[in-house]
């Protein structure tokens, strides 16, 4: 990544914590043990190649949406993609039907299923936060955000989230590493659980500029959701983020102690945001920006980097069917079945990627 999420740098961003939704059954899994002519075996998984009717909802879709995506994944193809990518480009001009043809003509779908066979998996979310910052330190913004300290390679794993924030050792390791300072000590826990982020910091001159916050490293402790822990101490019974912030705001005197249950701690670096990079989401896993809507995180163990993927997921909070680019990855997605969809910035796509965590199926398209 960019990894974002957890490990972003790009997806990921890792999910704070939704109940799964109960709905739809999962499908039967196809026996581990039954061969498959033409089936591709990947470190995690199997992809069983089948007829395009078997994709829900296939044509439906609105492929130029999807194309924006699959140009930016041609900016770093591998093999096989790179040979096909001139062909994606032409038909970057084409007509929907033209899109569809040339799809149905060049490339196969494949079922992708774990190693037991199962063909359900989960869907989360996670989006690029857009919020404020000061240069300076002041009474309303005083919560620091890190460059990668200089010994960080030589503590593996660094310090803890709690002992960067009390031990002077660490401190000492910080010293003069503060990009920008933060109001809120939740919103900058948000902007490291996502790894990226939209801020509009205020200069010493009282001007302001907008940049992009990206991953730049991590202390290499697992990340630990904190909503998982209100679940379990029976605190709250929506851990989703807007429930989290609710708790917190009916408990400000143990945020302290509900922030410290994630030891894990992202450090940042400074990028410009052009009026062309603004169009776009931070850089993931695969080296080119995320488009909303269309870019997923995923295990590449289960699912190459550029892949196009036919995304299916009815549940409570939106229903996909739709075309998307296997672009980023993350510490919390592992598994053949599992993505992590990108919502995009801002508070909508913040509330969809706080509450979205739903069943899942997926197909890989891949030259035939």
């Amino acid at each position: 990544m960019l990894l974002i999420v957890g490990t972003l740098v790009g997806c990921g961003s890792v999910p704070v914590y939704a109940p799964v939704a109960t709905n739809p059954a999962p499908a039967p899994a196809r026996p581990a043990a039954a061969p498959v002519e033409g089936a591709l075996t990947q470190t995690r998984g199997t992809w069983v190649p089948v007829p395009w009717s078997e994709l829900p909802g296939w044509g439906s879709d609105n492929l130029f949406e999807a194309w924006n995506a699959w140009l930016k994944s041609c900016e770093k193809a591998a093999a096989p993609w790179a040979a096909l990518c001139p062909e994606v480009r032409r038909l970057s001009i084409g007509s929907a039907q033209e899109q569809l043809a040339w799809m149905q003509s060049r490339l196969q779908a494949y079922r992708i299923e774990s190693a037991a066979g199962e063909t359900t998996g989960l869907l989360t979310s996670y989006f690029e936060p857009v919020m404020e910052a000061s240069r300076q330190p002041n009474g309303r913004f005083n919560v620091p955000l890190y460059q990668v300290p200089a010994n960080l390679a030589q503590r593996k794993p660094w310090f803890t989230r709690q002992e960067i924030e009390t031990l002077p050792e660490a401190q000492a390791a910080l010293k003069g590493r503060v990009i920008a300072y933060m109001a809120d000590p939740v919103d900058a826990t948000m902007l490291q659980i996502q790894g990226t982020g939209r801020v509009k910091i205020t200069e010493n001159n009282g001007s302001t500029v907008f940049v992009r916050l990206a991953f730049a490293g991590s202390n290499e402790h697992p990340y630990k959701p904190i909503g998982r822990w209100l679940l379990d101490q029976g605190l709250t019974k929506d851990a989703s983020w807007p429930g989290i912030k609710t708790w917190l705001s009916q408990n400000p005197q143990r945020r302290q102690e509900l922030l410290w249950v994630n030891p894990r701690y992202i450090f940042f670096k400074e990028e410009t945001l052009s009026e062309l990079e603004s169009a776009f989401g931070p850089r993931g896993a695969q080296g080119v920006a995320l488009t909303p809507g269309r870019s997923i995180a995923v295990d590449p163990g289960s699912v190459p980097y550029g892949t196009p993927v036919w995304l299916v997921s009815p549940g409570p909070q939106t229903s996909l069917q739709k075309l998307v680019l296997a672009q980023d990855t993350g510490s919390a997605i592992t598994g053949a079945v599992r993505a992590d969809y990108f919502a995009g910035w801002g508070a909508e796509a913040g509330d969809l990627a706080g509450r979205l965590r739903q069943p899942l199926q997926m197909w890989a398209i891949w030259p035939k």
